[in-house]
């Protein structure tokens, strides 16, 4: 579980929870009509922007957030440099039954082991890393969709208890609640959209980002061995995918 995603949800609403307790009343910030109209209407409202399935699914992909894994690139790359030594020592075939670590790498390392064309290998896991990637992108769009329309869904509540207010300036008792949803609605679309739609949103582009890199990095792992390269010399063009200061140098070999 990444817990910087975790801390940062719980620790956004429990600082505004935190606020409102020590000011009075925390139930006079529950409101059943604003939550409707905010909740329910930006729900509504996103979902006509896209396909059933593809709503159902922006929730699965929302727990890659919480729970995603990303393979250490320096752990990769010293099983690339392991792998490419096996196979420049004893062909291509030797890396049949080798244990390795990522599905990815070991699609890719399959391919080889098959005899395939490496320009059809190359093709083959292109697709894989474009196509996985247009898959996350439906889940981001998506909260980054609620993102936009929970604002606005507090606004259109906003001018509903105005207009409900102003419709009643007779009847001092109902002026309170009407002021209530127009108030209460544009907090509840800023937190959705501030709190939790559009971090989230974020957090699952970056870690789409992460894979691609990675996956990125397998398929120079897969040319570059299928090419015989030396696995030192793989080792330093694969370094590139590292911050500077963790590469591995002609010093240190």
């Amino acid at each position: 579980m990444d817990i910087a995603t975790l801390i940062g949800l719980l620790g956004g609403f429990g600082i505004i929870i935190g606020a409102i307790a020590t000011g009075g009343d925390i139930i006079l910030f529950v409101n059943v009509p604003s939550i409707l109209i905010v909740v329910g209407g930006t729900f509504m409202v996103t979902l006509m922007q896209v396909s059933l399935k593809d709503f159902l699914g922006s929730f699965s992909t929302a727990l890659r957030a919480f729970f995603y894994k990303t393979d250490d690139p320096r752990k990769l790359i010293e099983e690339a440099v392991q792998l490419a030594d096996v196979a420049r020592k004893n062909g291509l075939l030797a890396l049949e039954g080798q244990e390795i670590s990522n599905d990815f790498l070991e699609r890719g390392i399959g391919l080889c082991v098959d005899g395939h064309d490496p320009s059809l290998v190359h093709k083959i896991l292109n697709k894989d890393i474009d196509l996985t990637i247009q898959r996350h992108e439906v889940g981001q769009t998506m909260f980054k969709n609620m993102a936009i329309m929970a604002p606005a869904m507090g606004m259109i509540g906003t001018l509903i208890g105005l207009v409900q207010m102003l419709a009643n300036m007779s009847d001092p008792a109902s002026i309170g609640p009407a002021m209530a949803v127009a108030l209460l609605t544009t907090l509840y679309g800023a937190v959705i959209a501030n709190v939790f739609a559009q971090p989230l949103a974020d957090k699952l582009a970056r870690v789409s980002q992460l894979e691609k890199t990675n996956k990125s990095l397998i398929l120079e792992t897969i040319s570059g061995i299928q090419e015989g390269m030396n696995p030192r010399v793989l080792e330093q063009m694969l370094g590139t995918y590292l911050p500077s200061g963790k590469r591995v140098s002609n010093s240190d070999e």
